[in-house]
């Protein structure tokens, strides 16, 4: 699986054999190109109104308290930040009752994934996980030239049952996505105990928990810090319920030995120090947390309401967004499209191995509105074609 190239960055013609060699897993790779923005759709088509929900941010911004913190600490970006990011894994430590060694944090997710990939595996090991779950897993494994074996979904979600049988003595590492990204889908606690249980103590498991606080509410879903094996290694980042996405400040949660390896291979200066400061800020703001649920669980409702109304099907969501499921890949595609010419930017999930789906996140009410009534154009355009 590969990202597609953004169009402001320009392609590579093929290995011409001359001068500096390109390894073939770096030339098949391609830059990430994010889901269009607002203003760039602006610029393209002149429209008044548009709406993005199409990348699972935060529809209230972020804390009040973090905005604060972002203008004190602009007085200090000519400082380097501590590499180990102090404050942050302090306040971290005291949240999650866990001590500070046993915390990293990083520039998202997404880099965290990267560390952990070249820290506990080499080339010739094997990473497992689902078919359709969070792109950035298969990318970063393909920056490193890892294979990647993948088990079908079952019922959209993980099928733990497939996931252990093709465990194999190359298998390195599992990756889970709870709640899974694209889908919505959550594996419960019950299925959690006994696969983790199961699992080989030398293979390493990364539980990703990116929508944590979206699914906390429900009494099946399991808290993955409550898993204090030696071989589970739990991500959750501040882009989404907190609002901090353009920040990029994540963190990971395991054993001391091996957030200690970790630490040897994560660039030094990250997450930056307004990111750092902002994170604090926010993750003592629990007031903007609940406002955020509320809006979540408000915006949800409206809109599986509307999907209902429209007959359109959509996968049960413990997250903050819903994937609609289309007839096939082009019709995805073309639904996607027809909507963002009406100013609602939404995401088709072909490249998170899901072609037949579009994702669309929860927003503000009148979000929530102004996509609906779009989607009601465009799904009418369609069924009628």
């Amino acid at each position: 699986m590969t990202t597609q190239c953004t169009p402001d960055i320009p392609a590579s013609n093929a290995d011409s054999g001359k001068g500096v060699q390109i390894p073939e897993h770096v030339r098949s790779l391609v830059p990430y190109k994010s889901g269009k923005n607002i203003s760039e759709l602006a610029r393209e088509k002149g429209l008044k109104q548009i709406v993005k929900l199409a990348s699972n941010e935060n529809p209230l911004g972020c804390s009040p308290l973090a905005l604060e913190a972002i203008k004190r600490s602009v007085n200090e970006a000519y400082r380097y930040v501590d590499p180990g990011a102090y404050e942050l894994t302090k306040a971290l430590s005291e949240y999650h009752n866990r001590p500070r060694n046993e915390i990293i944090c990083g520039a998202g997710t997404d880099s965290l994934l990267s560390y952990i990939i070249c820290t506990f595996s080499e080339e010739r090991d094997e990473i497992l996980t689902a078919e359709s779950t969070f792109i950035g897993m298969f990318v970063n494994a393909q920056k490193y030239n890892r294979k990647i074996v993948t088990t079908p979904m079952a019922d959209h979600g993980f099928d733990l049952q497939s996931l252990s049988a093709a465990v194999t003595d190359n298998t390195k590492i599992i990756y889970l996505a709870n709640p899974n990204n694209p889908t919505g889908t959550m594996i419960q606690k019950s299925e959690m105990d006994k696969f983790v249980a199961s699992v080989p103590q030398h293979i390493l498991i990364i539980l990703d928990e990116a929508y944590f606080n979206y699914a906390r509410e429900y009494a099946e879903y399991p808290d993955g810090m409550a898993y204090k094996q030696d071989n589970v290694i739990v991500t959750r980042t501040f882009s989404k319920d907190y609002g901090l996405a353009g920040l990029r400040v994540g963190y990971a949660v395991g054993p001391e030995r091996l957030i200690h390896e970790l630490y040897k291979m994560k660039l030094p200066f990250e997450p930056s120090h307004t990111a750092q400061s902002a994170a604090v800020a926010a993750l003592d703001d629990k007031n903007f947390l609940t406002k955020t649920l509320e809006l979540n669980h408000q915006s949800m409702a409206q809109l599986a309401k509307g999907f209902d109304e429209l007959g359109l099907q959509y996968i049960k969501s413990y997250t903050n967004f819903f994937l609609l499921m289309l007839n096939d890949e082009n019709r995805a595609a073309e639904f996607a499209l027809e909507c963002m010419n009406r100013g609602l930017i939404l995401r088709h999930t072909k490249l998170f191995g899901a072609p037949h789906g579009v994702r669309i996140n929860s927003g503000t009410i009148e979000e929530g509105e102004f996509a609906l009534k779009v989607i009601k154009e465009v799904w009418s355009q369609l069924r009628n074609a």
